[in-house]
């Protein structure tokens, strides 16, 4: 994923504000505690976790992602924006890390993923894993794309021959696959379409 970003990652929030769909709505339903914890996998650019940062002030923050060039993009940004004190930000594989091991605690109120899992070989392992990390009474929330299923077919041809030049497939046994994460760790799972199936909304409550 270096290889992949290096570049990139200089303009990569700059163009991808423009189709990455649904990613802000969902971090303002975040709402976690006063003074709760919020984890981003495939935090990326730290993009989205500086945003969750502004929206909740009091949120302490972590974030994950493979790729170190990301998280050096991600670093500097923290620092500019002056977060460096609520946020922690270490080199992780989505499928399989040790959240005690990284960051001194197991488990998060609020642990998201935004357009990661359509990037991610074994997805289903890492949306696992997401559910693993959710503490008793908090929430996992999921945006991505979807199978486009009510957009002309000339559009989702055209869309996914895009996606596949930046390695994302769009997942579409997603919802079943939230459905077994969230009897895994005996929660509550919910999915839905969003912009005529251009984009999917998923996560779980752990009761």
């Amino acid at each position: 994923m270096d290889a992949v970003y290096r570049r990139q990652r200089h303009f990569y929030d700059l163009t991808r504000k423009y189709y990455l769909l649904g990613r802000d709505p969902m971090i303002r339903d975040l709402a976690p505690p006063r003074g709760g914890s919020v984890l981003e996998i495939g935090c990326g650019t730290g993009r989205n976790l500086i945003a969750v940062g502004r929206e909740w002030p009091a949120a302490r923050l972590y974030g994950v992602d493979i790729s170190q060039a990301m998280l050096d993009t991600a670093q500097v940004a923290v620092e500019r924006v002056g977060m460096c004190s609520r946020m922690r930000l270490m080199q992780a594989d989505a499928c399989a890390f040790d959240p005690q091991a990284l960051f001194g605690r197991a488990s998060f109120d609020r642990v998201f993923i935004s357009y990661a899992l359509s990037m991610i070989p074994d997805w289903e392992a890492a949306l696992a894993q997401a559910a693993k990390c959710v503490a008793p009474g908090g929430r996992l929330e999921v945006v991505d794309f979807g199978a486009q299923e009510e957009l002309p077919v000339v559009w989702k041809r055209l869309l996914s021959g895009w996606l596949g030049r930046f390695h994302v497939t769009p997942r579409a046994t997603l919802g079943q696959a939230m459905e077994r994460a969230a009897r895994e760790v005996g929660g509550l799972a919910h999915f839905r379409s969003l912009y005529r199936g251009y984009a999917v909304r998923g996560g779980l409550v752990r009761v």
